[in-house]
């Protein structure tokens, strides 16, 4: 991690320069990018390559995006892989034991400086609108008492600050410890403690590699899991990013890329295995003081409940643009009848979105990236810009 050392730092000063020069410049963005993760540094790279003038805002303090709020125990050994940024090579997830939560943040860091991408931070966006001005087609987006107008918008938000817990019967009177995958602190937190893992994902799966040698575990899930059995080739990668679109093209809320690929044991969850960790059981019908109890009246007793239930799209803020289909998601229009890299919002042409259904995952952030650029190219060069009178 050795030439990244340094690059958190130096770009912390670059964007307060950044920053400075936003919030006293009047003019008018091409583009505002909301979000400087995988997706949102892709776009933005994208963007810049075409000349397109645009600034990236970004709610954390440092870069990093949702990998420097990862879980300590995460090692690069541990994470299923880190996509390239265009025009990069990201870090090898070999066997090294070096924390993902610092190794792809320095990374991430790099790359904003090596590009001289305009990242903004931290600015949290609080919504974005039309602008109300008399014959404008900006967007305004402000973030407390500020506000940016712009052409065009690339949503970059993800998933990682809307974490999804269910609700079950009692789960009120639960007086153990209740935590979601954001919360996760190391193994050796759960030591001694019988720990129920609720949840069907890659999370739950690694989680429980991980709980199992150290402490005893319960696992629960909706369905009974899915086990891929061949290789997770880009093939395979690529069909399954495909079918996660076909529903964010259809106006459905998004589904994950995993409910399609299936889940698989690495080499490092075989001792949990051994140990039947992943003897699935199915949900609880409600929750108790101190467990769980089923419809058969069988009653398991736990001391925590690990919450791996994954997340929803963050996209609360786009919310006055009325985006959302009748079928409860984001309709998103292909690209010129190619089925693939669909970013575009069906009911408003002016706005992109990345990190969101198919590109959650970085199977497909650098294309969303490279495809939301070229959707903002083709609506600057089509429509004439408007006048706009009030200060930006």
């Amino acid at each position: 991690m050795g030439k990244f050392a340094d690059a958190s730092a130096r770009h912390t000063s670059e964007c307060l320069r950044v920053d400075h020069l936003v919030q006293h410049d009047d003019r008018i963005f091409e583009s505002i990018v909301i979000g400087a993760g995988q997706t949102g540094l892709a776009a933005s790279y994208h963007l810049s390559r075409r000349g397109i003038d645009h600034v990236v805002l970004d709610a954390d303090e440092a870069p990093g995006g949702a990998w420097q709020h990862r879980w300590d125990s995460l090692s690069m050994h541990d994470v299923h892989g880190v996509a390239d940024l265009p025009d990069s090579t990201a870090p090898a997830t070999d066997a090294s034991t070096d924390r993902a939560n610092e190794v792809v943040p320095a990374y991430f860091a790099d790359y904003e400086r090596r590009h001289d991408l305009p990242v903004v931070r931290p600015v949290r966006v609080d919504r974005v609108e039309p602008d109300p001005a008399p014959g404008s087609d900006l967007l305004v987006v402000h973030a407390g008492d500020r506000t940016w107008h712009t052409r065009t918008l690339v949503n970059a938000t993800g998933t990682w600050t809307r974490p999804f817990v269910p609700h079950y019967p009692g789960v009120e009177t639960f007086v153990g410890e209740q935590l979601h995958t954001v919360d996760i602190p190391g193994p050796q937190h759960f030591a001694g403690k019988r720990v129920l893992v609720v949840g069907g994902g890659a999370s739950a799966v690694q989680f429980l590699g991980e709980l199992a040698p150290v402490t005893d575990t319960l696992w629960v899930t909706r369905r009974p899991p899915v086990w891929r059995t061949g290789d997770f080739d880009p093939g395979a990668g690529l069909a399954a990013v495909t079918l996660v679109e076909e529903r964010v093209r259809a106006g459905l809320p998004p589904a994950s890329v995993v409910s399609v690929t299936g889940l698989m044991l690495r080499p490092q969850e075989q001792r949990a295995a051994e140990l039947g960790a992943y003897e699935r059981h199915p949900m609880f019908e409600r929750i108790e003081p101190h467990g769980v109890r089923w419809a058969d009246g069988r009653f398991e007793p736990v001391d925590v409940i690990l919450w791996a239930t994954g997340f929803r799209p963050a996209v609360s803020h786009l919310a006055p643009l009325d985006l959302t289909s009748p079928l409860g998601g984001i309709e998103l229009l292909p690209v010129r009848g190619n089925v693939q890299g669909a970013t575009t919002a069906a009911r408003d042409r002016r706005v992109q979105l990345v990190g969101y259904g198919p590109s959650a995952s970085t199977i497909g952030a650098s294309r969303a990236g490279r495809q939301a650029a070229l959707a903002v190219q083709r609506w600057l060069t089509t429509q004439p810009a408007t006048r706009h009178t009030e200060s930006a």
